[in-house]
């Protein structure tokens, strides 16, 4: 019986890896410089944190999420995102007492949803995100969008673009609610299902609808913008003030509502505007979410975040043709000649490795001239072999690969040397 890969799911080879590592290393740095706090949090979680914050009629909530039963009867789901996680772990752990506020977490690590792979989408993914709990400054809204900006940037991305809009505080939001009702509801039978349920539970959905989205009522549904109260308004001003101050170029899309429940106020999405890039161009998206932490039991405060798929961000340095510099050198492959040889290539690859310095031998008695094949295949800086004479003079040629060059080394020295020309 043969096994394949889960559908909507990837091996990620030993070829593919450096790319990941080079970008996770670049998230991490990133996090480290605007002082984002890695949290790590349970893959499954109670159900019903995620039906309350998500929202009970959103598409993740409705028809993605991977949910089961324990042992013990309870309800559990694998975390479809990772916003709900990090607040519940925010309340939970009384984070909100820390003197120095806001809270600036990070976080990354794989999500789950069950919906069509498409490319640069699957069922299990690797999402990185950042949250900042406790602020309802703009100008962390700013800080926010330029983090998640600096992320593309970063590794050279160039065809992005900055979407931003605001979805208002709750006055705002059951003023636009009530027209949106009013405006669909003539013609909501020309809709599919999901859009007529959601007329009176959650009609700003209609708008983010992909089955319908050309539909003419779509183009003409009341603005949110146009409804934004003074206050709401307001902070919309300032956000845009800050992303002016740091340079960062935006377009104001009304449109653009997000997918989840719990946002207000500020929301945002870094679309890529490479060509061949796909149908489903958004890379990142985020906003404000006051009043997730009360509905998980914590103290009123606000918060902000992105989050962001790593799948998606190679497919558009794919897209952009772009090679990330990445570290997969080998700095010496020892050419073992002989049972005493090889005891001795054992021992040089130990002192090697002590030092931080990459080292490699054949493992499968293959001849000289194949071992020296292997190691130009695997990139070799340098090369030196190890047969009776060798062991007898303590002493090795050893050979800079790419120039040709050999200089004879004592054993007792080759450390030294590698750290010399390293």
């Amino acid at each position: 019986m043969s096994f394949k890969v889960p559908r909507g799911t990837q091996d990620i080879l030993p070829e593919q890896t450096p790319k990941w590592q080079k970008v996770e290393s670049v998230l991490r740095e990133l996090s480290r410089v605007y002082r984002y706090k890695e949290i790590r949090t349970p893959m499954f979680e109670q159900t019903e944190l995620f039906q309350r914050s998500v929202g009970d009629t959103t598409d993740i909530v409705q028809k993605e999420m991977y949910t089961f039963e324990d042992r013990g009867g309870r309800s559990l789901t694998l975390r479809p995102e990772g916003t709900a996680s990090t607040v519940r772990a925010y309340v939970e752990h009384k984070m909100f007492g820390v003197p120095d506020q806001p809270m600036k977490l990070s976080y990354i690590g794989p999500m789950f949803r069950y919906e069509r792979q498409q490319a640069g989408r699957y069922r299990q993914f690797v999402q990185f995100g950042v949250e900042a709990i406790g602020s309802s400054d703009p100008a962390i809204d700013a800080e926010v969008i330029a983090l998640a900006m600096d992320v593309y940037q970063s590794v050279g991305l160039k065809d992005i673009k900055l979407h931003l809009n605001s979805l208002g505080d709750k006055e705002t939001r059951d003023a636009h609610r009530t027209a949106l009702i009013n405006h669909f509801k003539p013609s909501i039978s020309e809709f599919c299902n999901d859009c007529q349920n959601r007329l009176e539970k959650n009609p700003l959905r209609i708008l983010d609808c992909k089955v319908d989205h050309e539909h003419p009522l779509m183009g003409t549904a009341p603005k949110l913008t146009d409804y934004l109260n003074e206050s709401s308004a307001r902070y919309f001003e300032k956000v845009k003030e800050y992303l002016e101050i740091l340079g960062i170029d935006y377009e104001v899309d009304p449109n653009l509502v997000r997918g989840l429940d719990y946002y207000n106020h500020t929301a945002f999405e870094i679309m890529s505007t490479a060509s061949g890039f796909g149908a489903i161009t958004t890379l990142c998206g985020g906003g404000r979410y006051n009043g997730l932490v009360s509905e998980m039991g914590g103290p009123d405060l606000p918060g902000i975040g992105f989050a962001l798929s790593i799948e998606r961000l190679l497919l558009a340095l794919e897209a952009e043709g772009i090679e990330l510099d990445v570290e997969d050198s080998l700095d010496i492959y020892v050419v073992a000649m002989g049972e005493e040889a090889k005891k001795k290539s054992v021992e040089l690859l130990s002192s090697f490795r002590a030092k931080g310095i990459s080292a490699e031998m054949d493992y499968i008695d293959r001849k000289m001239k194949a071992q020296m094949k292997s190691a130009d295949r695997l990139g070799a800086k340098y090369v030196i072999v190890i047969g009776e004479t060798e062991l007898e003079e303590a002493s090795v040629n050893i050979k800079e690969m790419q120039s040709g060059n050999e200089e004879k080394v004592e054993l007792s020295e080759l450390v030294n040397y590698l750290l010399e020309h390293k």
